[in-house]
Order: C-alpha cells, then sequence, then structure tokens
C-alpha cells in the first residue's frame, strides 16, 4: 500500500492501538522534498517499540539493512526506514529520495528535516519511536534526538560521522545536553584514526554507552555477518541489551 502524508512541523501524536501496515510511505519534508520510506512490522502481536532507521553516505536504506530488519522483526519492533537525500547505490538498490546531482545541492547537514519527516511519521503510532542512524545519519539522529528529547526513547548511533563534512550539525555538539540513552558503535578499525577514538573518548565521558564491534565495519553494517565476513553476534548482542534496557 502506499500512501502520501504531508509532514507538518507540529509533533503528532501517535494512536494507541494503531500499527502501520507494510509498504513504501512517500512523505514531504518541510522545505518540500519527497522522502521516501518503507515500513516494516513487526512478527510479534505486540510491538516491542518502533525503529526509525536510516542509511550511511552513498547508500539507501533497503540496501544497508535488507538483513538486518527482519532480524529486528522478529525482536518484536515495528521498524520504518527512510532513504535520505544523499545517498546511492553503494547497497545494490536505488536511493528513492536522493534526486540526481544530489551530492552537490545537500550537504550532509541539508538532510535534518528528512529524518525528522521519518520521525514524525513514526509518531503517528509510537509516542516515543527509537532512533538509529548510520554515519552521517548516525550524527543527524543525535541531532533530531536533541531537538525533540521528548519524543525519542533512545538512539543508536553506528560511525557518527564528524569533522568538516558534518559543519553545522557535529553530534558533538549536542550530545552533551542529550536527555535520552544513546548507544554509539564503532568498528575497531575505525578507532585507528585519532578522530574516531577522540570522538569515542568524548562520548563516553559524557556517561553514553559505547562499543566497539571487532570484526565491525563501517555504519549499521556492523551487524551484517555478510558484510562483516564474520559472525556479528557479539555486536547483536550489545545492541539487543541496549533495547530491552529501554523503558516500555
Amino acid at each position: 500500500m502506499k500512501a502520501r502524508y504531508l509532514v507538518l512541523a507540529a509533533v503528532l501524536v501517535g494512536c494507541a492501538g494503531q500499527r502501520p501496515e507494510a509498504g513504501t510511505v512517500e512523505l514531504t519534508a518541510v522545505d518540500g522534498l519527497p522522502v521516501f520510506g518503507d515500513w516494516h512490522p513487526a512478527e510479534t502481536a505486540e510491538p516491542a517499540g518502533t525503529l526509525v532507521v536510516f542509511h550511511q553516505g552513498g547508500g539507501d536504506v533497503r540496501g544497508e539493512y535488507q538483513r538486518i530488519v527482519p532480524r529486528l522483526n522478529r525482536l518484536g519492533f515495528d521498524v520504518f526506514g527512510a532513504d535520505l537525500r544523499r545517498g546511492g547505490d553503494r547497497f545494490g538498490s536505488v536511493n528513492r529520495t536522493a534526486p540526481p546531482g544530489a551530492d552537490s545541492l545537500y550537504t550532509y547537514c541539508d538532510a535534518l528535516p528528512d529524518v525528522e519527516a521519518a520521525l514524525n511519521e513514526a509518531l503517528r503510532f509510537d509516542p516515543q519511536p527509537i532512533l538509529w542512524g548510520s554515519s552521517f545519519s548516525a550524527a543527524l539522529v543525535i541531532q533530531a534526538a536533541a531537538r525533540q528529547p521528548d519524543h525519542v526513547k533512545g538512539v543508536l548511533a553506528f560511525s557518527p560521522a564528524s569533522g568538516d563534512p558534518m559543519e553545522g550539525c557535529r553530534p558533538e555538539a549536542v550530545s552533551g545536553g542529550l536527555d535520552v540513552p544513546l548507544l554509539v558503535v564503532r568498528a575497531q578499525r575505525e578507532m585507528e584514526y585519532p578522530s574516531v577514538s577522540e570522538q569515542m573518548a568524548h562520548f563516553e565521558e559524557e556517561g553514553h554507552i559505547t562499543f566497539v564491534a571487532d570484526p565491525g565495519v563501517h555504519g549499521s553494517s556492523s551487524l551484517d555477518a555478510e558484510l562483516v565476513g564474520a559472525s556479528t553476534e557479539e555486536a547483536w548482542r550489545v545492541v539487543e541489551a541496549f533495547l530491552r534496557g529501554l523503558p516500555r
């Protein structure tokens, strides 16, 4: 089923008992850009919560999460995944939101309205969804949670981007005041970069939960055993423990 919703600036309140239907949704960001996403309902009678997930640069949500979403559904989570205006076909499928030439039209920070449009879509069904980002979108979900802390239950940030490409929306700028649980995941190979190890130390000093996946790869793909080339069960145990620990 395909539907079109105009996302308004006002926060939408979830309806008790209502569940999303599987299928594609077309949203409209506050600046008028069409944003495409998909609902993947939980495989349980009652959901454990709602996850709103986003991809890394050069990718799309369906490709990056094709082997991740089914496990989240089995765990009892409704999942809404959205393509952002910066992306491509890195994972073998097409980003439906990013227009031709998007990399020259938009910065990574410009995709924050897309994140907020997806969050508002999830708020139609759940008053406190959980945000989940990968690379540049990991930085953006931290920003979105800082802007709407009362409407976010928790945040998972895989390889959150920083540095010059994220100027104006660096996660470190708001993480100190973040008032929701935050799990930051990095691959061991990424920790070799001083900027990455410094960022992780920064999050730890602020009291956030951190985990280094070894082996691991960039972004949420650290949970995809096919892309990692090894078992990812240790990383999954950390993620599942974090999700179970969030208030119901």
